[in-house]
């Protein structure tokens, strides 16, 4: 009997806190042409003459704060999640971890199947919304790799889980969990951001102003990142019973001086206060895995601008991580022989 093979993907990690290996993982990340979508002769020394020598020891720092014992965050909690997914899967699949940038990469991760006793690969990448930087920047290397390859498998390739009904399950009971029993003004959605002209270039023609939220999705915006994270984010709050000036949507983590999707989550929280808004949960559904942008920039970081304007109540709500309702869904997005 054949084995199915699953493929999970999450975005990557340094090896290590050090400033080197930040460096490292920085130049190998910012110089991939789906993040800073810039032409060659331009991205090249952007990233590594200004960029990358201004930031590396700064984000060293940040990752030295939220490192654990065991390693980091990201790829401890993504091991765990291959490790009980195999478990539950059982011995008809075999389950590899591949990260786009650091260790285990990508093609580490292919190439250590046993291709000969396999008829099919399922890939899932960990990104709830889809996005050209992360999503299409992952898949790009599954398909560099099978181009080289005389044999292929049957190969089903997991686009998105924006809306899946467990993912909104899992993040709306982590919600309750967190909140249950304290009061909280808002609840604030921080998805990861991207530069507007990624919108621009996924061919999104919904008309929106990029201020406003995001209508439905439909073939007029089936790629837009900004309109998946709204449609994540009003599914979880119909799921929480919130109307809609229960909770608000933000994007974090910009970079340089091109707009990014709006509005930014620390240039939100101001005007939290000044609408009488001072204990808020927040929470980041663009994320399955805590991580940096989770663990030292929401939790620690904004944490601390939050209660320096005078914010009083600020619950951080993880990560799904190696919940078993994410669990379930993965499962469900696997083919069934």
């Amino acid at each position: 009997m054949f084995k199915q093979a699953i493929l999970l993907i999450n975005l990557g990690t340094p090896d290590h806190c050090d400033p080197a290996s930040v460096k490292h993982y920085l130049s190998q990340f910012l110089n991939d042409k789906r993040v800073i979508d810039l032409p060659a002769w331009l991205r090249y020394p952007l990233v590594n003459a200004f960029i990358v020598p201004l930031r590396y020891r700064k984000v060293a720092k940040a990752y030295q704060k939220i490192w654990l014992d065991i390693g980091s965050p990201l790829l401890v909690y993504s091991e765990q999640l291959k490790q009980t997914l195999a478990e539950k899967l059982g011995d008809n699949y075999q389950v590899e971890l591949g990260m786009r940038y650091g260790q285990p990469s990508i093609e580490t991760a292919l190439a250590s199947y046993h291709w000969d006793e396999i008829d099919s690969l399922t890939v899932l990448p960990l990104f709830p919304q889809y996005s050209s930087a992360a999503t299409g920047s992952a898949l790009e290397v599954v398909f560099k790799f099978f181009a080289k390859q005389w044999n292929l498998p049957s190969l089903t390739v997991q686009h998105d889980f924006y809306a899946h009904p467990a993912y909104i399950t899992a993040y709306a009971d982590m919600i309750k969990k967190h909140t249950q029993g304290r009061n909280i003004d808002l609840l604030l959605f921080s998805y990861h951001g991207l530069p507007e002209r990624h919108i621009n270039k996924s061919h999104c023609h919904a008309g929106c102003d990029h201020l406003s939220p995001c209508p439905p999705i439909t073939a007029n915006n089936l790629y837009c990142y900004r309109g998946q994270c709204y449609a994540s984010s009003q599914l979880i709050a119909k799921e929480l019973a919130y109307s809609s000036d229960q909770y608000a949507v933000s994007f974090q983590s910009r970079l340089g001086r091109t707009p990014w999707i709006k509005p930014y989550t620390d240039l939100l929280l101001p005007d939290l206060i000044k609408q009488g808004r001072k204990n808020i949960a927040i929470v980041s559904p663009s994320f399955v895995m805590d991580c940096l942008e989770t663990l030292e920039e929401i939790n620690i970081r904004l944490r601390q601008q939050w209660l320096s304007l005078g914010g009083k109540e600020f619950i951080f709500i993880p990560c799904l991580n190696n919940s078993p309702l994410l669990l379930d869904m993965l499962i469900d997005l696997i083919p069934k022989n």
